[in-house]
């Protein structure tokens, strides 16, 4: 039966405390923290050597599709009635609005080291430590629209941008490509077009969303949800054109063995991008 994902703001009080103690579940479970490892190992960068799944690729979507899956399969074997809402940061943009309220995310961070106070993932609360990353701090850290260099969301006109495009994406496959979609919303650029869309949004939570160690923070989920989203209005815009490269970059490319093609196996899973192009049977977006 196909489920729906729907806008963080468009939840119910219940729907929001069912959403929250399944994540919290899963945390205490430790499944949690294995997705931020998982998450990590495959953070790599294109100065770095050896396959590119997750980030700066192509494959940037489907890696992230799978990875959502993955974690409301987690959430669903706790309570079958949850699903991973989206944060369409277009609309929803203050630090005051949702989902930064006391009964989901909990707010911002305090000033100075920028701890959570509020809110179920405060470490406060006690439920929720932070146990795998690059400080050693234990609790969530946020710095909501950048306190000492302010900076905005994305905007409509940004996204739409990215959706415009109609090719996929280009070579040489990397964050240096100033076409295609996947780019695009990835949003890796230079100069004053750099940290556009999905990056910008990062940037903005701030504290534990920056970096590889970022899904530490619930949002991170809330907004790969609306990523995701995105990548499915794309392909309902443009049809006829679909995930790429088809083939892999050939021995002569810096690019060889370096990124995910169409119908390569997505580590860590045992999936092509080609398989998970079409997700109309497993989940849609309200």
């Amino acid at each position: 039966m196909v489920y729906v994902r729907k806008n963080v703001s468009k939840l119910s009080r219940a729907e929001r405390r069912r959403f929250v103690e399944a994540l919290l579940e899963v945390k205490r479970r430790g499944e949690y923290d294995e997705f931020v490892r998982l998450h990590i190992r495959h953070f790599v960068g294109d100065g770095d050597r050896g396959l590119r799944a997750a980030h700066m690729t192509p494959s940037f979507l489907p890696w992230h599709r799978m990875f959502l899956l993955d974690l409301e399969d987690a959430l669903r074997r706790v309570d079958d009635s949850v699903t991973v809402p989206y944060w369409d940061w277009t609309r929803d943009r203050r630090a005051t609005s949702l989902p930064w309220t006391d009964d989901l995310l909990g707010g911002n961070g305090r000033p100075g080291d920028r701890r959570v106070m509020t809110g179920p993932f405060a470490h406060a609360a006690g439920r929720w430590t932070i146990r795998v990353g690059f400080t050693r701090g234990e609790f969530l850290t946020r710095d909501l629209g950048r306190s000492r260099s302010p900076m905005s969301l994305p905007t409509k006109a940004d996204l739409k941008q990215a959706l415009d495009d109609p090719v996929y994406d280009v070579a040489p496959w990397n964050s240096t490509v100033s076409r295609g979609f996947r780019n695009k919303l990835e949003g890796w650029g230079r100069g004053p077009d750099s940290w556009r869309n999905h990056n910008r949004v990062h940037r903005w939570v701030g504290g534990a969303m920056v970096g590889g160690a970022s899904v530490n923070d619930p949002v991170f989920w809330l907004h790969h949800a609306f990523v995701d989203m995105q990548w499915s209005r794309w392909q309902q815009r443009h049809r006829n054109h679909r995930y790429l490269p088809a083939k892999p970059p050939g021995r002569g490319s810096d690019q060889h063995r370096r990124i995910v093609a169409r119908h390569e196996r997505l580590p860590p899973w045992d999936l092509t991008p080609d398989e998970l192009e079409d997700v109309s049977k497993i989940y849609r977006y309200a």
